[in-house]
């Protein structure tokens, strides 16, 4: 019976995960720009892309095989923040917690961070997913000994790689960790040197594609460092870990302080050095706040089992309502401003609010109208409409190219365009390598952030017979907030070629 029940409370936490998710997003807006290229990704199956490990274009596959419907493109983060919260539900469970412990350890999951993080289509929700279950596979094995979990735990820290490279940072941190500890004998063992290979075989096939096409992946952070980290204040990153889970802090510090002193934790006491060591790796490159989410969830599970053992008797056993109440009761305040259900009105209305904790301050280091976010999910839709207006005028579309200035764009009106099969492309991101050059290219249709300059344009009526602003899209909370479409019409050159050169110079 009493599993019974347990199985009943944890449903209905899966269950209300779900409500919030569709309910905080807003029917204002459309995807969000890194969306479009992760979809995208599935019509160009590969073991690697620019950004990205392959597992998202996977995923992706399977959502235009459910439809593609925008409902299913949620569904996939929201389901991984679901799985994260049912694996601190078992942690707790394995670290020797009651039913209030698993209720207080999924209740500071649900309302929190997690929440956000899971209302985007971007390989953050399962890398997240990917933490806490190899830190849970960790725990099952301390507690064992039997080297099965050693062999999960390399799937998992597999599928994490695949996902996001993000996560090899919980093995630099949790390595010396363990060397600090009594568990370093673990690293003695014969199973966890078998079950590295098997991770390393499951990766390979990435690896070689990196290898093959010159490591992209250290471009993609070359650019990552000179254009966003460099402008990641440290105070401030260390300020928002506060906010990510500020109503289930109390819960966190509980839990470095049983790792510290509560004797029934003494095996798992490498888990604080591994806080420290990445948490300072974090710190020292610059990286993105959210980059260290996945981190907190295992410690929810053993603060959650401390409070509850210390929660037990006399007067204490009355705060228990007070602690289960906390993350709720600073969940709604933030949810206010944290969430995709406000509209840009809104948002400029109360501004202040969101600048007080840096909600307007976007990766170039600036402030500005709107979240960087939100900017990131207008107007596309209009972009689609525009662009398929244009293309319709063409009665020889074959010989037609759509082309973008950024990936969002060309995202956006592969997904939006009523026109099947669209070429469009981009020298932006992945889409520089799928451009569609089986035929001859006749017109282009520029999609531009700006106005052509004057080279451009003398440049462009070099190689074309017209050449002209044909419409624009205005959206004023967009990102990018007016673009122009123009027409290059009646090629003069091969352009095929010139196209193949550009992308080998890029």
């Amino acid at each position: 019976m009493v599993i019974k029940k347990d199985y009943l409370i944890l449903t209905a936490f899966v269950v209300l995960k779900f409500l919030l998710h569709y309910m905080l997003i807003g029917s204002m807006y459309d995807l969000h720009r890194d969306e479009y290229l992760h979809l995208d990704q599935a019509h160009h199956l590969a073991w690697g892309y620019q950004s990205v490990p392959p597992v998202t274009s996977w995923i992706s596959s399977i959502i235009f095989w459910m439809g593609g419907s925008a409902f299913w493109v949620k569904f996939f983060p929201g389901l991984f923040g679901a799985i994260t919260m049912i694996v601190v539900w078992d942690a707790v469970r394995e670290l020797g917690g009651d039913l209030y412990a698993k209720v207080l350890g999924a209740t500071c999951i649900l309302f929190s961070v997690v929440l956000r993080l899971n209302l985007l289509y971007q390989p953050n929700s399962l890398d997240v997913l990917c933490w806490t279950g190899f830190y849970y596979l960790l725990v099952r094995y301390i507690n064992s000994g039997n080297p099965k979990w050693i062999y999960a735990g390399a799937i998992v820290f597999s599928i994490g790689f695949l996902n996001k490279y993000n996560i090899v940072f919980l093995a630099a941190g949790l390595l010396p960790a363990i060397l600090l500890t009594p568990q370093r004998g673990m690293l003695l063992r014969r199973d966890l040197y078998l079950a590295a290979l098997v991770a390393l075989m499951i990766v390979a096939p990435n690896l070689i594609w990196q290898y093959r096409n010159n490591f992209p992946v250290m471009v993609h952070l070359n650019e990552l460092t000179n254009k966003q980290l460099v402008n990641v204040d440290r105070i401030g990153f260390i300020k928002s870990q506060v906010l990510f889970f500020i109503g289930s802090i109390i819960v966190i510090f509980a839990a470095l302080y049983a790792l510290i002193f509560h004797k029934p934790f003494q095996s798992y006491r490498f888990f604080i050095w591994s806080l420290l060591f990445t948490m300072g790796i974090f710190l020292f490159l610059r990286a993105k706040d959210y980059y260290a989410v996945g981190i907190y969830p295992i410690y929810l599970a053993f603060g959650s089992v401390y409070i509850s053992s210390i929660l037990q008797e006399g007067w204490r056993k009355y705060l228990r309502g007070v602690v289960l109440a906390l993350p709720l009761l600073l969940f709604i305040p933030i949810s206010s401003i944290a969430f995709l259900d406000k509209s840009p009105e809104y948002i400029i209305e109360h501004a202040e609010r969101f600048r007080r904790i840096g909600l307007l301050r976007w990766e170039d280091g600036k402030e500005h109208t709107l979240p960087q976010d939100y900017a990131d999910m207008l107007g596309w839709k209009e972009l689609a409409q525009t662009v398929d207006k244009v293309y319709h005028t063409f009665n020889d579309s074959a010989h037609v190219l759509v082309l973008c200035d950024n990936y969002g764009e060309a995202g956006a009106i592969n997904y939006y365009s009523s026109i099947k099969n669209i070429n469009c492309g981009s020298f932006s991101a992945d889409y520089r390598d799928w451009f569609q050059l089986d035929k001859r290219i006749e017109t282009i249709i520029h999609v531009k952030e700006r106005n052509l300059t004057r080279s451009e344009l003398e440049r462009a009526n070099s190689m074309f017979d017209t050449v002209y602003l044909a419409s624009s899209r205005i959206s004023r909370f967009a990102r990018e907030d007016t673009i122009r479409v123009y027409i290059f019409n009646g090629a003069k050159v091969d352009v095929n070629e010139v196209i193949r050169r550009e992308v080998g110079r890029r």
